[in-house]
């Protein structure tokens, strides 16, 4: 089990990259991690979904995602509360004090995902979630020293040296865990090293005296680290090419921001992200509306920053809109909630650009989705992950085809759209397509192409640098 000495010290990626080394090793590999927190989620090939994570460390492993390799999700709603999936399917929506009180009923449905996914195995690497280190969440944890007990499984502790106080991490780590937490930690790691890593040996040699554990090693800065799927929306930023600009609002609730992905990857393509408080630039040539774990309330903070009134304008210059299943809801007429689902009952009116009304509904869609559009005749592998439906006029101009039925919206102009397919971008085809025609100079690159190929460089990056046969005899 890989863990971390703090919040977003790269957990993620260390596990698809010692996965993927393991598996050009010979080795069958799957990942794991029992509790998560994300609204980047991905949906699996058993009809559910997990954390967009996990997804990629099954693509490291050679594996289709499945719900058992993350039983728990967590979906923040709210500040205070968050949707509850397990095993995939959503639970509940708990407010975090609540939650608490619950998790430890959620242990024996982690347990039973982890020994399903164990058999046949050659190994499963466990990906903890935040730091064991704050103790004062241990009691009915799930997600860090409470499994790793529970299953019996070690521990490795991976610190960040980029943020500054590795050492700190590490030994404050040890000396805070009570004894029989600690004694599951067998060996540590330090990652993003930046420089010379010699001048660090004195300082691994510090943390390997003061706590007892094995040194597997420094890992230094993987440059290609931001070519592979990102799931913190603390990793969301702007990622600057060539002059053709996308612009992105960063909503309060941003989810499956996977979409930007594979455009971030276009060398002539500027990807913006705005932040909270700045106007969308005058020189957006696409302004993409992403996904919303919270339709209503993104909608209201999109209008409080004043981006109704720059994206009215945008388009009154000739400008071009995506919206991608929230972002589509918030284009429409009116967004009606009369279930209550995102708060209180009620009907708010949307931005206006689509002549489309949206119903949310208490069934979520969640599928696995194979589209053609219907403009260039390509084909797209997508996923649909939304609550509601969407109907209306600007519908008769659909620009996606699913089987028999139709998806998406158009205005008169074309130059608005929406729908609800996630993973449009990631087929090249389409991608160059629809770039192409709002005038970007596309390049021939395979987006899936070069996420395998950052994959085999991330492994190749570990082997060079952390003793992987000293983890792979602490693992049982």
């Amino acid at each position: 089990m890989i863990q971390g000495a703090g919040s977003n010290v790269g957990k993620s990626m260390l596990v698809a990259g010692i996965a993927r080394a393991c598996v050009i090793r010979g080795l069958s590999v799957a990942p794991f991690k029992p509790q998560n927190m994300s609204n980047n989620a991905a949906v699996t090939t058993d009809g559910g979904e997990i954390g967009r994570a996990q997804a990629l460390q099954a693509r490291a492993c050679g594996l289709d995602p499945i719900v058992d390799m993350n039983p728990v999700l967590l979906k923040p709603e709210t500040d205070t509360g968050a949707q509850v999936i397990v095993q995939g399917q959503r639970l509940t929506t708990l407010r975090a004090r609540d939650y608490g009180k619950m998790k430890s009923t959620l242990m024996p449905r982690v347990l039973e995902s982890f020994e399903r996914l164990k058999q046949g195995r050659d190994l499963v690497i466990v990906e903890g979630a935040g730091s064991p280190a704050e103790i004062n969440l241990r009691a009915g944890d799930i997600a860090n020293m409470g499994f790793a007990e529970a299953a019996n499984v070690p521990v490795v502790l991976a610190g960040d040296i980029d943020r500054g106080g590795v050492i700190a991490q590490l030994v404050g780590t040890h000396a805070v865990l009570p004894e029989g937490d600690r004694n599951l930690i067998k060996a540590f790691l330090v990652n993003k090293f930046r420089g010379d890593i010699a001048l660090f040996s004195d300082g691994a040699t510090e943390i390997a005296t003061r706590t007892g554990w094995s040194d597997l090693g420094t890992l230094t800065w993987f440059t290609d680290a931001w070519k592979l799927p990102a799931e913190d929306v603390l990793d969301i930023a702007t990622r600057k090419g060539g002059g053709f600009k996308i612009v992105v609002p960063k909503l309060g609730r941003i989810a499956n921001f996977d979409d930007l992905d594979p455009l971030v990857n276009e060398p002539d393509v500027t990807v913006e992200i705005i932040e909270p408080g700045r106007p969308l630039p005058l020189d957006a040539d696409l302004v993409l509306i992403p996904g919303s774990k919270s339709t209503i309330s993104d909608l209201a903070e999109f209008r409080r920053h004043g981006w109704d009134i720059d994206l009215h304008a945008h388009i009154r210059r000739g400008g071009h809109v995506l919206g991608i299943c929230g972002g589509y809801q918030m284009l429409g007429r009116e967004i009606c909630d009369d279930d209550g689902i995102e708060g209180k009952p009620g009907r708010v009116p949307g931005l206006g650009h689509l002549d489309v009304v949206t119903k949310l509904e208490p069934k979520k869609t969640l599928s696995l989705t194979e589209a053609t559009d219907r403009n260039s005749g390509e084909t797209v592998q997508g996923y649909e992950i939304h609550l509601g439906r969407t109907e209306g006029p600007d519908t008769a101009r659909a620009w996606l085809s699913i089987g028999d039925r139709t998806e998406g919206a158009s205005n008169a102009s074309g130059r608005v759209r929406g729908c609800y397919l996630h993973g449009l971008f990631c087929a090249d085809g389409f991608r160059r397509q629809y770039l192409a025609g709002l005038g970007a100079h596309v390049s021939d690159a395979s987006y899936e192409g070069q996420v395998d190929a950052t994959l085999d460089a991330l492994a190749q990056h570990i082997e060079a640098h952390l003793d992987l046969d000293t983890l792979l005899s602490i693992a049982k």
